[in-house]
């Protein structure tokens, strides 16, 4: 007798035996290894502000936002926390979601129909790939960085799709440049600022005020609500009229369940947080360029950091499983992206700063990664 499931053995043989078998680690509420994996760049998630705003939000509102946002799901909170969104990221809108992928998922698809051309960036996150697919709009994907190869696909009605700072390697989109190219043929932009948001711009108010694009008519931007503001969900940013359109269309936002108003408040209190404490921002932004100039200095192989996230290549994906598990045997946890999580089909181990990282962690974590000891 065989099984329905039986294929799934194979592909989980297949997995091991290439070396890329996922493993969950749950962590300890008490652990005490030295963090450079998660995105808490700005260190808020057990800011004790932060947390109380949660706790507070779920006894007045509730443990769960209880039907979608169209039914019962949206609160004043929700209200409050986009009017806030936009205002801090200099947008006419903002519609919160669940999580940043579900916000990809509809701005992606609701700005594009069949007789759209997408044109991607090859390094794109993966729910902007799968935003894309569902979409049905015809897809071409460009060259990493590359405006002009943006340019010479752009046809008819069309959406540019990037993020801001990518997810992998760090580096940063020219998103100036994307968006003239964008304008010239009558092209959106869409920037996933997901890596941006509290990192870069102005008192960490995003990579479109960095980049002079705040407020554009003709660009959209997504943000996640659990990396700088540690907490958890996603929001849409652009023209009013988009966000209305979302309302209408985006099925992430019609048929998902609001977020939950713990991840509001907390969201909302964060959001206060960096605004009056704008320093985070550049902190967050220091400590990286700390980690990158150890690593360089101690003789590792590692980019130049856009924003908060550094990588180092790795030799296999055995290699890059095998070495961040001696960082992590040291007390400190780096995550290791092995294909086909990476764009490039290369492995390498990834780094997050925070703002609230001492430089003597930072010594700390390049000895470790490196094996060398610092002078």
């Amino acid at each position: 007798m065989t099984s329905a499931f039986d294929w799934i053995d194979q592909r989980l043989d297949e997995r091991r035996r290439a070396g890329l078998t996922r493993v969950l680690r749950p962590r300890r509420c008490d652990d005490r290894t030295l963090d450079l994996a998660g995105n808490d760049y700005l260190g808020l998630a057990r800011d004790p502000r932060v947390t109380a705003a949660a706790a507070a939000a779920a006894r007045r509102w509730g443990a769960g936002a209880t039907g979608s946002r169209l039914v019962t799901g949206s609160t004043e909170l929700h209200r409050e926390l986009e009017e806030q969104l936009a205002d801090f990221c200099g947008t006419e809108a903002a519609l919160v979601f669940s999580s940043g992928y579900t916000a990809n998922l509809a701005a992606v698809t609701a700005l594009t129909e069949r007789d759209t051309l997408i044109v991607s960036d090859q390094h794109n996150h993966a729910s902007l790939i799968d935003g894309c697919r569902l979409s049905r709009a015809r897809t071409v994907v460009a060259p990493h960085l590359d405006p002009a190869a943006v340019q010479e696909r752009l046809t008819g009605r069309a959406l540019v799709v990037t993020e801001s700072v990518f997810s992998v390697d760090g580096d940063v989109a020219p998103l100036t440049r994307l968006h003239r190219v964008c304008r010239e043929r009558g092209a959106a932009l869409l920037v996933d600022d997901a890596h941006g948001l509290g990192v870069i711009g102005p008192g960490g108010a995003g990579a479109l005020h960095a980049a002079g694009l705040a407020g554009a008519a003709d660009v959209v931007v997504t943000v996640t609500l659990s990396k700088s503001l540690g907490a958890q969900g996603g929001a849409v940013l652009g023209p009013r009229r988009v966000i209305q359109h979302l309302v209408q269309t985006a099925r992430t936002f019609i048929f998902d369940t609001g977020l939950a108003p713990a991840s509001v408040g907390a969201a909302l209190a964060a959001l206060s947080v960096l605004r009056t404490e704008p320093d985070r921002a550049h902190r967050v932004r220091q400590a990286a360029k700390l980690l990158h100039n150890g690593l360089l200095g101690a003789g590792a192989r590692v980019g130049e950091p856009g924003a908060a996230v550094l990588s180092l290549p790795a030799e296999s994906p055995d290699h890059a499983v095998a070495w961040a598990a001696r960082c992590r045997a040291a007390g400190v946890v780096v995550g290791c992206f092995r294909p086909p999580s990476v764009p490039d089909a290369a492995s390498r181990l990834r780094l997050t700063a925070r703002a609230d990282l001492t430089d003597d962690e930072i010594a700390r974590a390049v000895e470790t990664i490196t094996g060398r000891r610092l002078p």
